[in-house]
């Protein structure tokens, strides 16, 4: 018996690590911003000679692609199981990225390879490496493992924007994206082999010293649900307003981090910007690992409700921090209040509406990321253009902070009330 519990606990950890490995080799999604600047640089100076608009395209078109593939590929692995699903997603990622480097100087050839053919396998891998992690571990570890699973998409972002400087500097646009490309090809089709779901029947063990919790606003769920049933709950209509306008913060920065740092507090050297992307990225992975353990402590709503109010306060402040290590508390609290959010939206999904079909559930859910790519971009750029600064983008964020604030308090009652109707049953 012992034997077996050890065998299965290899296994578990195997799967985990190929998750998480797999997401780190397709999070070249948040390095987009180091190559932006190049992008746009003059042709004789090496770059493309795009506009703003023309280097935003990509990462624009590739966030919706992302969250709409991911949708895609929960539905595919909850029937087909994962595997096969995260080895397309690795295949098409690398593909994406070599036929972007291939495309030359076209902004709809890399718009179509990085915007599209590389998103559709992000969303893919994405969406089908989370599930099986959480069906091998115990359901009081939500939190920590789906934290460890998307911390490796965070945490990938600190490797690849150095690298990605350095391979510009050397090569140029295009054998840098071949280069990354076909490192992702390799080394994810290689990790998605591991990734696969626990046999019928599984029943993961509980960690050592753990304490069945008293029922809690959070584990007051509704087991396997449907995704027709889920989007017709309120908790779910609260649940993504939340993802929606939460994330859209965290990815606004992301995606103007240069453009903040070069206007605002005037750094211009190219080595500089890599470094404070690479140190969102890296705060952003802490937030994803600590803040989906925080919320196995005390809760996936309360942790929210902390995050929410930090990064209300963060955004509302985030106009005075004109010097360098100003800039790098705010991005430290965005990265965090970012990652959180990333780490305990599908274990509260998985909390809500149960494990068995929370690949598809999730995906659905997610699209409020894809959403916030949207908006998040369109508006920064917008009110840029018209104001000269991000002042008025950051109040907005405030504002929409505190309303999010009250949205969670809702949701916890909500989700509170039914836990009274199903004890009084």
């Amino acid at each position: 018996m012992t034997d077996q519990v050890t065998e299965t606990t290899k296994q578990a950890s195997t799967v985990l690590k190929a998750c998480i490995l797999f997401n780190f080799t397709i999070g070249v999604l948040y390095a987009w911003s180091v190559l932006t600047p190049r992008l746009t640089a003059a042709i004789e100076y090496g770059g493309y000679g795009w506009s703003s608009s023309q280097a935003g395209a990509p990462f624009t078109v590739a966030t919706v692609v992302f969250a709409t593939a991911m949708l895609i590929g929960g539905r595919l692995q909850d029937k087909l199981g994962p595997r096969w699903i995260v080895t397309a997603g690795g295949i098409l990622t690398g593909l994406g990225l070599i036929l972007s480097g291939s495309a030359g100087n076209s902004v709809m050839g890399i718009t179509f390879g990085f915007g599209v053919v590389s998103a559709t396998g992000m969303g893919f891998g994405y969406g089908c490496v989370t599930p099986p992690a959480l069906k091998w571990y115990h359901p009081s570890e939500k939190g920590r493992i789906s934290g460890l699973v998307v911390g490796g998409f965070g945490l990938s972002a600190v490797f690849y924007a150095p690298l990605t400087g350095v391979l510009l500097g050397l090569f140029g646009i295009g054998t840098t994206m071949i280069m990354l490309g076909t490192a992702a090809l390799i080394v994810g089709v290689a990790a998605a082999q591991f990734v696969n779901n626990p046999p019928a029947g599984y029943a993961p063990p509980a960690p050592a010293g753990y304490v069945p919790p008293a029922q809690t606003a959070q584990s007051a769920s509704n087991d396997s649900l449907s995704w027709k049933e889920m989007i017709f709950t309120r908790r779910f209509h609260m649940m993504f307003l939340m993802f929606l306008l939460a994330s859209s913060v965290g990815v606004m920065v992301i995606g103007s981090m240069t453009n903040i740092a070069r206007t605002q507090v005037g750094v211009d050297s190219a080595f500089v910007l890599a470094l404070l992307v690479s140190f969102l990225a890296l705060t952003n992975t802490v937030g994803r690992v600590v803040g989906g353990k925080m919320s196995d402590k005390i809760g996936r709503l309360n942790a929210l409700s902390v995050t929410f109010a930090l990064q209300m306060i963060n955004m509302a402040a985030f106009a005075f921090f004109t010097s360098v290590p100003a800039l790098l508390v705010g991005i430290i609290i965005v990265g965090f209040c970012f990652g959180t959010l990333l780490s305990v939206m599908p274990a509260l999904c998985a909390d809500q509406y149960g494990l068995k079909n929370v690949g598809l559930n999730y995906g659905i859910l997610f699209l409020a990321w894809g959403l916030s790519g949207l908006i998040a971009p369109v508006m920064a750029n917008a009110l840029f253009d018209l104001t000269g600064s991000f002042n008025s983008t950051y109040i907005i964020c405030a504002i929409m902070m505190a309303a999010m604030i009250f949205v969670n308090y809702k949701l916890k009652k909500d989700i509170e009330s039914e836990k009274v109707l199903k004890d009084a049953a």
